[in-house]
């Protein structure tokens, strides 16, 4: 970036380093190929849940709504109630 501030994703070096994401997930988002903040958000939260589930059928709401927050850089507790409307809508049609 021209003006010397980092991007969302650029500030996180490692998956861990995102909010939401504990060594668990960052090791089950490793093993469907999803390895770096970067990649977590060009794949999208639900792209990543679809990959998770193939793996483990117990990817779940709140898993999906952890993904969004740590793409956002937020605690997912703090997606908008529209935002976690549409992540349960899909979720649902899983």
């Amino acid at each position: 970036m021209t003006n010397g501030k980092k991007s969302k994703m650029e500030k996180y070096e490692k998956l861990e380093d995102m909010p939401n994401i504990g060594k668990t997930v960052a090791d089950k988002l490793r093993e469907v190929g999803i390895t770096t903040p970067a990649e977590l958000q060009k794949i999208g939260s639900k792209e990543a849940l679809l990959r998770l589930r193939e793996r483990d059928s117990g990817a779940c709401l709140s898993m999906l709504c952890g993904l969004e927050g740590a793409i956002q850089g937020i605690r997912w507790h703090y997606l908008t109630d529209y935002e976690k409307q549409e992540l349960k809508e899909f979720h649902k049609k899983l």
